[in-house]
């Protein structure tokens, strides 16, 4: 069995007194392809938020790699390869694609202090452009590289952000609600990418589609009312009584 990447032990945050995670001990292994369901204002982005460092916990502590980043700043963890994506989409309508894709590369990167002396040499301004068109290959929007941002549909953003977290090179990748606002189409499209992604590396990922987030994963967790109710394997988790009570109201709810 492969080892554990990003754990966290006892993890808990609150907010003016109402606690939004209680106690978490959570688990991914390498190259691994988790779920994280639970109803809306369970704690789930309040958790990923704990994971890639946005937010400190109150108590508990987060390890990965072996090493304990719980005070390690979001910039960091990115540095080390922790990236994200986030449930609104979040990327500059002033610029192109290329142009958003090589500005988190150059902030995000390793280094960056360094980077500002030799970004605009025309040997390591290509190398890097090649990286990021390949990340956009990848979730085929690579024809819009040279498009403003604000020409593309929500849709497209989300692809452009999702492709900006891979071109990170990451070891961990956490996708929250990458279906969000998403016609048919796209989700069949994003679902696509996300599965030839697997394996690659670590894979976290919190949705509300349910049935579509069962064909991604390997694992399953279930947070309610900021505890982590269930996890295991995802046709037994989503079937669980506990869990269909807090879906569903009933624990006679059909699964999924």
């Amino acid at each position: 069995m492969a080892e554990p990447i990003l754990t966290t032990q006892g993890a808990s945050k609150s907010f003016n007194g109402l606690t939004a995670v209680n106690r978490i001990t959570y688990q991914l292994r390498e190259k691994e392809a988790a779920g994280i369901i639970g109803p809306n204002g369970a704690g789930k982005s309040t958790f990923f938020n704990l994971l890639t460092g946005l937010y400190r916990p109150d108590e508990g502590q987060v390890f990965y790699e072996g090493r304990e980043i719980t005070c390690m700043p979001a910039y960091e963890r990115v540095n080390r390869g922790i990236a994200r994506t986030f449930q609104l989409v979040s990327v500059f309508d002033t610029l192109s694609v290329m142009e958003n894709m090589m500005l988190a590369r150059i902030r995000l990167g390793a280094n960056y202090k360094h980077k500002a002396r030799f970004f605009f040499k025309d040997v390591r301004h290509r190398a890097l452009e090649e990286e990021c068109r390949q990340a956009l290959d990848t979730l085929g929007i690579a024809a819009k590289a040279d498009t403003l941002t604000a020409d593309l549909s929500y849709g497209e953003k989300r692809e452009l952000e999702i492709a900006i977290a891979l071109s990170l090179n990451p070891r961990v990748l956490l996708l929250d609600e990458p279906f969000a606002g998403l016609s048919p189409v796209e989700i069949v499209h994003i679902s696509g990418v996300i599965q030839g992604l697997k394996g690659r590396f670590a894979l976290v990922i919190v949705e509300h589609k349910i049935s579509r987030l069962l064909e991604l994963v390997e694992r399953l967790s279930v947070i309610n009312e900021g505890q982590l109710i269930c996890e295991g394997v995802p046709d037994e988790v989503i079937c669980d009584a506990q869990v269909k009570e807090c879906y569903w109201g009933k624990e006679d709810a059909v699964c999924y």
